[in-house]
């Protein structure tokens, strides 16, 4: 399955130590059920964060450890912050990606 081009314009790589700002900054744009993934750099790891109603969030981790989070907006911070030292140990830039619908995190990417 190959990228659309509004998919392809959405995808930015950010440095490792601005993500946390970026991601708090992009998801007050973004209306539920969207939200942003991170992806490794050969796209093999990743963090989906999914905004739901009344200011709850869904977090998936995918790569050293898979697990579904469901906390608040407020303690989004301390959980990003430990999975992406566990996710991306030794990288200096992530895949940002935003997506609309949760059904999106299912794609294929090519592996780098």
């Amino acid at each position: 399955m190959a990228l659309t081009p509004a998919q392809v314009l959405c995808m930015a790589l950010v440095n490792i130590s601005t993500v946390l700002a970026d991601t708090r900054r992009t998801l007050k744009k973004i209306d539920p059920p969207g939200g942003i993934e991170l992806l490794s750099y050969k796209r093999n790891r990743g963090i989906a964060i999914i905004k739901k109603e009344n200011e709850e969030i869904e977090i998936r981790e995918h790569g050293y450890k898979e697990q579904c989070l469901r906390i608040s907006q407020d303690k989004l911070a301390k959980e990003l912050k430990t999975m992406l030292k566990r996710e991306f140990p030794r990288s200096r830039k992530v895949r940002l990606i935003k997506f609309d619908d949760p059904g999106e995190l299912d794609r294929l990417y090519q592996k780098i």
